[in-house]
């Protein structure tokens, strides 16, 4: 608009230069006339041909951009085409990096938010200070993944996408480089049915790792945090199940020979063993309370365990991972 206003003022300068000032004769007013007309309709026809050659341009530009932004929201797949994510971290986590771990291969577990990117297996490789993870699928249904979300997926180049590779029994793998492990990781999975980008969130397990995995330094052991042998408490945190169940917090912790024993009690009386680090320990009841005694590793690690639980209409196995907090301790 204000292109077009400048370009009418332009027009009408030209006019009143050439109509003059006073008095002239005919013959000069009509030729003055006549050269007036023809600039005006010249000025006004280039002023229009301009104007509409500006809005095809700027039209063309924004269907263009219109058009592009569409191309790409069909790569992704919306909210009505995936369920509900699942949640993949809990509050007993801490990130695990490269630098806590000693080099070499451990099996582990992964959480993934969704149940249709099942992985069934997962091998982590520690080494010059990275971590990277082949993953097992439980299907072949996705040809691609990217660390990101689909919208950087869709951005980024073909080039950077991580291909399935085939192993020996046929079934499709992923390697990816994490950043840690014990916190949510960003994946986007390209669907080989869909041909769209699904937005998936993992979590690559620490809990499953041997105590021998991670380096000296790195675990809050009673030697490290200068315990003398002796009697303590300890804030433990409990997470997985169904959330109902509750251990006593802070815990009682005793520290004999350097080695770290915590008492677990639940808040009921329905839990008959627990196996923790591979052993099978009986329980106790004790004021209407499930009692375990325990072998702590460290405190600040994630220790992975299972309960046994007679509450249900048969005996029924629930995985647990308790974490006894070091800044807790009295």
């Amino acid at each position: 608009m204000r292109k077009k206003l400048t370009r009418a003022v332009l027009v009408a300068a030209a006019v009143f230069a050439l109509a003059g000032c006073g008095k002239k004769n005919d013959k000069k007013e009509n030729t003055t006339a006549q050269t007036t007309t023809e600039a005006t309709t010249e000025a006004t026809t280039e002023a229009t041909s301009e104007d509409t050659a500006l809005d095809t341009t700027e039209a063309t530009t924004e269907e263009a951009s219109d058009s592009d932004a569409s191309t790409e929201n069909d790569k992704i797949a919306d909210s009505s085409e995936t369920v509900e994510a699942e949640a993949v971290t809990d509050a007993n986590m801490t990130p695990i990096t490269a630098d806590m771990l000693k080099d070499g291969e451990y099996d582990i577990t992964v959480n993934s938010s969704s149940s249709m990117f099942n992985i069934t297996a997962a091998k982590l490789t520690v080494a010059d200070g990275k971590l990277s993870v082949v993953m097992t699928m439980g299907g072949k249904g996705y040809l691609y993944v990217f660390i990101g979300n689909p919208e950087e997926a869709v951005a980024a180049s073909e080039d950077s996408y991580i291909p399935f590779v085939e192993n020996e029994a046929g079934e499709h793998t992923f390697t990816v480089e994490i950043p840690s492990l014990d916190s949510e990781v960003k994946c986007a999975a390209f669907s080989k049915k869909k041909e769209k980008w699904y937005d998936r969130s993992l979590c690559f397990n620490s809990s499953n790792l041997p105590l021998e995995a991670f380096r000296d330094d790195a675990l809050s052991t009673a030697a490290k945090l200068g315990l003398a042998d002796g009697k303590y408490t300890a804030e433990v945190n409990l997470e997985g199940g169904s959330g109902r169940a509750l251990v006593a917090s802070p815990a009682e912790i005793e520290v004999k020979d350097g080695v770290i024993y915590a008492t677990l009690k639940w808040s009921s009386s329905n839990y008959d063993y627990m196996i923790v680090d591979g052993e099978k320990l009986e329980a106790e009841i004790i004021d209407d309370a499930s009692t375990f005694t325990i072998k702590v590793p460290a405190f600040d690690y994630r220790l992975s365990v299972v309960a046994d639980t007679t509450a249900m209409s048969k005996p029924h196995e629930i995985e647990y991972s308790l974490k006894f907090d070091s800044t807790s301790i009295k």
